[in-house]
Formats: C-alpha cells, sequence, structure tokens
C-alpha cells in the first residue's frame, strides 16, 4: 500500500490545478515559490538525512514504495515539495479573497516575544532531546529575525497558519497512526517533548511552521527581485 506517495500527490494536486485559476493566477509566480521551496528543502532534507541516521524518526516499509533518495525514502523527498507547495498556496488564497487579513502590529509584536520567551524556556529545560533542541532553536531564530527586520508577513501568516493546521492534522495525522494500522512515520520518544496531538509529536507544528514561513520569507525577496528585473 502506497499511502505515503498518495498523501503527498493528494496534498498537492488540487492546489496545483487551481494555482490556473484565473483571477488569482497563483502559477504566474512559480518561478518564486519553487526557487524558495528548493533552498529550504537543503537543510530541511540534510536534518533528515542525519535525524533519520540516528534513529531521531523512521519510516515503516508497508507504506513506502521502496525505493530511496539521499537514503531517504522517495515519498519523504517528495513530502518536502507537495506539502510546502500545498500550505503556500493556501497561505495566498487567503491572502487573495481577504487582502485586509492581519493582526494588529502592536499585537504580533507582542505574541512575537511571548512566543520567543517561551521557546526559550523549552529549550533551556529541554537541550538534551534533539528535535526538540533543533526545531524550537530554528524557530526563536526565525521569530527574532522577524522582530529585528520588522518584517510584517507575521501580521497575516499567524492567521493563514492557524487555517492551514486543519489539512496538516489530517496529512501529518495519517503520517503518524491516525486512522491506520500503524505509523507511516515513527518517533523516538527520548528525543521530543512527549506531547502528543492526537497521534502527531508536538514538535511537528513548529517544524511546519518553521519551513512555511521561511519560504514566505523567500519568495517574498524574488517575487520584488524577479518584478524589478522585469521592469529593467
Amino acid at each position: 500500500m502506497y499511502l505515503y506517495f498518495l498523501i503527498n500527490i493528494a496534498s498537492f494536486s488540487v492546489p496545483f490545478l487551481y494555482s490556473f485559476q484565473k483571477k488569482m493566477n497563483f502559477i504566474q509566480y512559480w518561478k518564486s515559490v519553487f526557487l524558495a521551496i528548493l533552498i529550504v528543502a537543503i537543510p530541511f532534507l540534510i536534518w533528515d538525512v542525519w535525524f533519520t541516521s540516528i534513529g531521531v524518526w523512521g519510516f515503516n516499509e508497508k507504506y513506502l514504495l521502496g525505493f530511496t533518495v539521499f537514503n531517504l525514502p522517495f515519498e519523504e523527498v517528495l513530502f518536502f515539495f507537495c506539502i510546502p507547495y500545498a500550505s503556500i498556496f493556501t497561505h495566498f488564497a487567503l491572502l487573495h479573497f481577504f487582502p485586509n487579513l492581519g493582526l494588529p502590529k502592536k499585537v504580533v509584536k507582542r505574541l512575537t516575544i511571548l512566543l520567543i520567551s517561551g521557546s526559550i524556556i523549552v529549550l533551556f529545560f529541554n537541550y538534551n532531546r534533539l528535535y526538540t533542541l533543533i526545531n524550537f532553536s530554528f524557530f526563536a531564530m526565525l521569530l527574532i529575525y522577524s522582530l529585528l527586520c520588522k518584517s510584517s508577513i507575521l501580521n497575516a501568516f499567524f492567521i493563514t497558519f492557524l487555517v492551514i493546521l486543519i489539512p496538516f492534522f489530517i496529512v501529518n495525522g495519517l503520517l503518524t497512526g491516525s486512522f491506520i494500522e500503524e505509523q507511516v512515520v515513527w518517533y523516538n520518544n527520548a528525543e521530543n517533548l512527549r506531547i502528543r496531538i492526537g497521534t502527531i509529536p508536538l514538535e511537528d507544528i513548529f517544524y511546519a511552521f518553521n519551513m512555511l514561513y521561511a519560504a514566505i520569507i523567500l519568495i517574498k525577496e524574488f517575487k520584488l527581485k524577479f518584478s524589478k528585473q522585469h521592469d529593467k
């Protein structure tokens, strides 16, 4: 049963088809989107290869096609392109239909500082848990970057990410054992907080935030760069 592959394709196919919808025409930004996803995928794939090799997480061959790339299941590599595309499409679709979507700057600043502080506390007490350590470190660094650069992306992303979490819980729930006999992806609980939302490790939510927010930062930069080149 090739469940992991089917999850990837199902997650990607509908958003990709709607990318050609005339009013939104999301496909016009394909160069910025795919370049950003690729760049973010590289460190995440390196992270993935490392964690798989030392047993922080692993994969159930029962649900895989059976061939690997960089010692990772092909489906796992595909994940870093299919799921971010679907999630990023959702983010920009919401902004298209609700152009004024966003939290006030003061609220975003306070929430960002609160999340950074919370991450530091988590890291202080759980520095010996590898998944927790790297995940929350990356999360804190992204938020610090946002504060220092006075980025406005979080104003809307804090809201759109909550919407993205709905399909995230379905997809990641399936991958971690919800609704099926066995897990597609298993986790070594010695390397995480052992807090699960259903079958999903808490860290996975921050992992998704890190991957998507980093990509959206790059997309914004690339869109500006490519538009300037087009104007010349």
